[in-house]
């Protein structure tokens, strides 16, 4: 990571969602993991929810939240595997203006070297809704340690060099 301590950090507001049916409050550890990773990075939590394994559902959530000025980015956890209950890539298709497959295929990349072929099992992806970035990690502690030190906390630091996601917030809604 090139960060240039010349420059301001900028703290995001982010939201958190986890996609499952069987997760709570109390077992929700991805969650848990993900909401102290951006607060240590200096972050803000903005909302957080666990809503399950439905894709009209959780295109509703992620569109209201991605409508909310008080959010820029929005992380899920789950729901991008193969199984027919795996629905976030498909949520995150009905309500996206743009994709960013370079998320993605970095999450692959960088996960093969934890879990070696097995990650061409992952849907992790990206997306641009209503000017709001949302990143779609799978479910399991080690995917969204991978996303989250691997991208996300270089990606979401306004101080990053060469370029990082912060700087392009005001022109994302641009026509």
């Amino acid at each position: 990571m090139a960060i240039d301590e010349s420059r301001s950090f900028i703290p995001l507001n982010i939201g958190v969602i986890t996609v499952s049916d069987t997760r709570t409050a109390e077992n929700d550890t991805s969650g848990d993991i993900l909401a102290a990773r951006l607060q240590t990075a200096g972050h803000r939590l903005a909302k957080r929810s666990i809503v399950r394994d439905e894709a009209e559902v959780l295109a509703r959530q992620l569109s209201e939240w991605s409508s909310d000025t008080a959010i820029d980015v929005i992380i899920t956890t789950g729901g991008t595997g193969l199984t027919g209950r795996d629905v976030t890539p498909e949520a995150l298709d009905r309500i996206k203006d743009k994709d960013i497959p370079g998320f993605g295929e970095l999450f692959r990349w960088l996960s093969y070297s934890t879990i070696g072929t097995s990650t061409v099992q992952s849907r992790a992806c990206a997306v641009l809704a209503n000017g709001t970035y949302i990143f779609a990690l799978p479910g399991s502690n080690g995917a969204v340690k991978d996303g989250w030190d691997g991208i996300l906390a270089e990606q979401l630091d306004s101080r990053n060099r060469p370029c990082n996601f912060v700087q392009l917030i005001p022109r994302l809604k641009e026509q």
